[in-house]
């Protein structure tokens, strides 16, 4: 199968060789899907039995409101996930859904195919089931980190909140964010007008730096905890 570098960069395969891979992506019965860009890979309200691994492009996760209205919950990248949390929680209904923002190519691997005991008692598959636990704790985490970015009072605090933890993922005092400014405005679920006048605000009064995606948080923000 192509792309099982992508594979490598999953942290479900963390640890197994290429060649254990190639093996066990037959036992386990994984399939291959390819998907048009704006293509719906998981609709909100499926039930998912399968876990999705990104092999080559982009999607986003995403929820309608209360009013109707978009918000993107998370960008999932090659060695990423579709809808693990879903996948491994037995009849639950996907409470999102995850659309292809570029062409896309995605592993599928049915859940009760990883969780079922290896008939051949193999390293690899013990090593597979420890991942899978790493996956789903690490797919939790990230929907933590966004809900940080929510909880704030004021459009600001969530701009300085995401900003900050983009920040210190990205190691650099310049980082580049994924988002523009509509699809921005949508994770933080605020008005993009109005993120767009408090980023300008911000700007003036010397808390940020930015041209186009590109940021930079100066120093009386980054003293500013924000976690």
């Amino acid at each position: 199968m192509n792309n099982l570098d992508s594979l490598c960069q999953s942290r479900l395969f963390s640890g197994i060789s290429l060649s254990d891979i190639s093996q066990m992506l037959k036992r386990l019965s994984a399939t291959r899907k390819e998907y048009a860009k704006d293509e719906m890979v998981v609709r909100e309200g499926d039930f998912v039995d399968d876990v999705g691994i990104i092999l080559q492009g982009t999607a986003q996760s995403t929820k309608l409101n209360v009013k109707g209205k978009q918000i993107i919950v998370s960008l999932h990248y090659p060695g990423g996930y579709t809808a693990v949390l879903t996948a491994a929680s037995r009849g639950r209904r996907c409470p999102m859904s995850v659309q292809a923002i570029e062409p896309l190519e995605v592993l599928f691997i049915p859940i009760q195919n990883i969780l079922s005991p290896c008939t051949k008692l193999c390293m690899a598959h013990e090593q597979l089931l420890g991942n899978l636990f790493d996956s789903i704790a690490e797919r939790a985490l990230e929907l933590h980190d966004r809900n940080d970015c929510l909880i704030m009072p004021t459009i600001r605090d969530k701009v300085l909140t995401y900003l900050t933890r983009v920040r210190r993922e990205a190691g650099m005092e310049t980082f580049t964010i994924p988002f523009d400014r509509e699809a921005m405005a949508e994770y933080l679920d605020v008005d993009r007008s109005a993120l767009s006048r408090e980023l300008a605000w911000m700007k003036r009064d010397g808390l940020i730096e930015f041209c186009r995606n590109e940021f930079r948080l100066l120093q009386q923000a980054a003293e500013k905890d924000f976690h």
